[in-house]
């Protein structure tokens, strides 16, 4: 009798999936019709803000500043191209999840073999841990900064954020889209405020957004980084795989009849303004982010560009640059509001990073778990290296504990470059064939093909030519020859890997889709 109950417990907790997209949300925000644009447009919105987290969480925090303290405002450039290649890919999910039915995972384990769905979903697992890993280590200090607490305690804390998952799905989808444009607008708002008391240089700042010869240049070489490396740095952490999966996924939590082409094109019509609109919040908060390390501290001023000596650089008259940012330092505002805003940051990547979790679970092995358990297990996952990070020292100083976090937060970023071609390549592959979006109307037009070749090929060369000094990061900031040696034989191994593996994905899905095609005209 007892071992029938566990029975069904276990098939309650795991259960087989294979139907719609996060089934419970699916379809269940209702649209009106016949209204004007901008209520059309509110009932829409949401999904973007969601797809956005991603792209101001805190793994973007230390290269856009970072990246403004070394090379003031070079960089912007980076961030503009990042932004709109975010765009455009986010646009080609969304339409993908609408016109199609499916999310991104399920339209690629539909179109290749059970061994390939297996692979990638393991890479794809890798990429949303690696993530996790930055959110734990944002949350856990900006309670340490905030409240004080141990920073073992505080990386503890961070799993009870399991909790808070479970008290969103009771209200709704719709209450969840907008806590965060909340968390999103405190963000934006701490940021606008230290950088509007900076009183940086505004035709410094529009001269960066426009790309030179400099901006991927490998010298000159400030705190040991070059602008080609502080570039990859930043496309690394803006465009990222997870967001890709999720926006397919949550765009289709809109009532679409899909008999009807003009519904179906209205839909991808407001999901990209929706889109756009909050990537371009992202793109302001992350040039707010790169313009603080120019203008809020004096030029090299942050010797420890950790959230631990940013947080405490804000608190230090002595480091930033002009009068008015000196006398608010003093009242502790700068310092707590980024605390604040990295707090926000941490939570609103911890709600979209479990939903993508269960949506490449289900799509690429059909296993569905209930999203606090979905939450439990990744958690408890990430926060292992970062225990050991901390416990590894703990008997070192305290510049030398916060590198070794910042390190840790950099290096995990690394799996985002082995998952990114794989989330972007077959997206490209399904929107560009007419058989996949259901005819000529919602496939990809020839400007979109020729934009998104560019870009994830372009994407995909920048990952792999950085991945060496990735991996040497791991060795710490000094390698020696022999270990930056191992390095770039590693590298050109996993080169090698992801090459073999793109060609697969590639040969696999074109089987596919020519056997779908075939089945089509008989």
């Amino acid at each position: 009798m007892s071992e029938d109950k566990s029975k069904n417990q276990r098939h309650k907790l795991i259960e087989y999936a294979n139907g719609p997209s996060l089934e419970e949300i699916n379809g269940t925000v209702k649209v009106p019709h016949g209204k004007g644009f901008w209520k059309t447009l509110f009932a829409y919105s949401g999904p973007g803000a969601l797809v956005a987290v991603g792209y101001m969480d805190p793994g973007n925090w230390s290269t856009s500043i970072t990246g403004g303290q070394n090379f003031q405002y070079l960089l912007m450039s980076v961030i503009l191209m990042s932004s709109l290649i975010a765009m455009l890919l986010q646009y080609m999910a969304a339409k993908l999840g609408i016109v199609s039915q499916m999310d991104l995972a399920q339209a690629i384990r539909a179109r290749t073999g059970k061994a390939l769905g297996i692979v990638l979903w393991i890479l794809t697992e890798l990429a949303i841990m690696a993530t996790d890993i930055a959110e734990v280590i944002g949350a856990a200090i900006a309670l340490y900064l905030l409240f004080h607490i141990p920073l073992v305690y505080a990386v503890f804390i961070t799993v009870f954020d399991v909790l808070l998952l479970l008290l969103l799905t009771k209200v709704g989808f719709r209450k969840i889209e907008a806590i965060v444009v909340c968390l999103i607008l405190v963000i934006l708002f701490v940021f606008v405020y230290e950088v509007a008391l900076s009183d940086p240089s505004w035709g410094a700042v529009f001269k960066g957004l426009i790309p030179t010869g400099e901006t991927f240049a490998s010298s000159p070489k400030v705190g040991g980084s070059n602008p080609l490396n502080g570039a990859l740095g930043i496309i690394g952490a803006t465009v990222m795989p997870h967001n890709l999966y999720l926006h397919s996924a949550i765009s289709q939590t809109r009532e679409v009849n899909h008999k009807d082409e003009e519904d179906v094109a209205r839909t991808v019509r407001f999901a990209t303004w929706d889109s756009n609109i909050q990537l371009s919040c992202a793109f302001i908060v992350n040039s707010l982010l790169l313009i603080m390390g120019v203008a809020v501290f004096k030029t090299g001023a942050v010797k420890d560009p950790s959230f631990f000596g940013l947080f405490q650089a804000l608190s230090n008259s002595s480091m930033l640059s002009n009068g008015i940012l000196i006398a608010v330092a003093k009242s502790g505002a700068l310092s707590v509001l980024f605390a604040v805003a990295l707090l926000a940051s941490g939570q609103n990547s911890t709600i979209t990073g479990t939903l993508t979790g269960q949506v490449i679970m289900e799509g690429f092995v059909h296993m569905k778990m209930p999203l606090w358990l979905r939450r439990l297990v990744t958690r408890l996952i990430s926060v292992i290296p970062v225990l050991i990070c901390v416990a590894m020292t703990s008997n070192e100083s305290d510049i030398q504990q916060h590198e070794a976090l910042n390190t840790l937060m950099n290096n995990s970023q690394v799996f985002l470059a082995f998952a990114l071609p794989f989330s972007m390549l077959p997206l490209l592959l399904m929107t560009d064939s007419k058989v996949d979006m259901r005819g000529e109307r919602f496939a990809n037009a020839l400007w979109v093909k020729i934009l998104g070749w560019v870009s994830v090929i372009a994407l995909t060369v920048l990952n792999m030519k950085g991945l060496p000094d990735s991996i040497a990061g791991f060795f710490g900031d000094n390698p020696t020859a022999s270990q930056i040696a191992l390095a770039n034989n590693i590298a050109y191994v996993i080169i090698v890997g992801i090459i073999a593996l793109i060609v697969w994905t590639i040969v696999d899905m074109r089987k596919t889709s020519h056997e779908i095609l075939k089945r089509a005209e008989d």
